[in-house]
């Protein structure tokens, strides 16, 4: 009789035990079914794009990086407002190119400082302003056999490792930056390559070759091209034989044109030179900023972000841009002969190549 009431009590002690941990955790998918919480910012496969801090590291802010590449991601003391301009909450020495830092509106250290554009610059774009976010911006030296911002290929040429922006050549020879959504027209220009610009679009073959050529380099040929995109595999991709959405810049929804002039506008696809196309968000990305967008020789960007000129002297244009990468061929086989040397539009942009000194 004692063992069976010590039994008893035994499991009715554990029967206490299993229905509280029961009840718990019935009450934490509860808490997971309605709680009013944030979810995690998502990572895209391969990109490394998961917050302002990893991006600004990536691209070098406090080295001279464009830290507007970054803006669209909160900052770890958050962001700021001064009258009724935005910012981002960051250390000064982050602030760079022509953004500039103001004390006192932000949480943390003393360092930690508004940063913000100039006055004007984050109001909606209407092609009057003229953005100068590649200030400051320079190419960094890769290979000692190659100009700065440019590798070797097959041991045999050397390639622009990001796609160009280019700075004007002024008659005293001096250089001033450049808008990379003007189009250059007859001003003498050099072409640079480096991370976190913003590539030159707007640009025709000829003024991309000359912009080479002044730079001691010159347009790539196809051949080249196609082989510091397919690497020596000749892989359909640069960064393999299947095709993965989104690890380059490379499946934009709409139309920017579209998006831009509205869909009440019978015309948008004649306006595709307006200068707020490529600024509007999600659509031009500074080089570099796909980490996975790479090919096995280490070039960024070829596929997708915006066309690039060759060599061809009909007109050619190669590995598609933010809208489409699949129409003339996919990935680094995507290739359009439908314009002639003079044509230039948003999309349009090149990487030059140079021969071994």
């Amino acid at each position: 009789m004692v063992m069976s009431g010590m039994n008893s009590a035994f499991t009715g002690r554990l029967t206490l035990r299993q229905g509280l941990a029961g009840f718990l955790a019935w009450s934490v998918v509860l808490w997971f079914l309605t709680a009013d919480y944030a979810p995690a910012r998502p990572s895209e496969p391969g990109t490394e794009r998961d917050s302002f801090e990893d991006c600004c590291r990536r691209l070098g802010c406090a080295t001279g990086g464009n830290i507007a590449a970054c803006s669209t991601y909160d900052p770890l003391y958050g962001r700021c407002t001064i009258g009724a301009h935005n910012g981002l909450c960051v250390s000064a020495t982050q602030c760079r190119g022509d953004w500039y830092p103001t004390p006192g509106y932000c949480p943390g250290p003393a360092d930690i400082q508004c940063c913000r554009p100039p006055a004007g610059s984050d109001q909606p774009c209407d092609g009057t302003n003229i953005p100068l976010p590649n200030i400051g911006i320079e190419p960094e030296s890769l290979d000692p056999r190659c100009p700065a911002g440019m590798q070797t290929v097959d041991e045999s040429f050397c390639m622009d490792v990001y796609e160009a922006y280019i700075e004007e050549i002024l008659l005293d020879g001096s250089i001033v930056s450049w808008s990379p959504y003007f189009n250059p027209g007859y001003r003498n220009m050099r072409a640079r390559s480096a991370a976190g610009a913003v590539p030159q679009g707007y640009i025709n073959a000829n003024q991309a070759e000359a912009a080479c050529q002044n730079s001691g380099k010159r347009l790539c040929t196809d051949t080249e091209w196609l082989r510091g995109c397919q690497g020596a595999a000749g892989f359909t991709y640069p960064y393999g034989p299947y095709r993965i959405d989104g690890l380059c810049n490379d499946a934009r929804d709409q139309h920017p044109a579209v998006e831009y002039f509205g869909r009440a506008d019978p015309t948008p696809f004649a306006k595709i030179w307006h200068p707020c196309l490529n600024q509007l968000p999600n659509s031009l990305d500074p080089t570099g900023y796909r980490v996975a967008c790479e090919s096995a020789d280490g070039m960024m960007d070829m596929m997708g972000n915006l066309h690039e000129w060759t060599a061809a002297p009909a007109g050619t244009f190669r590995g598609g841009f933010y809208v489409d990468t699949r129409i003339n061929g996919n990935g680094c086989r995507y290739v359009t002969t439908a314009h002639n040397r003079f044509h230039w539009d948003y999309s349009t942009g090149f990487r030059c190549c140079a021969d071994f000194p």
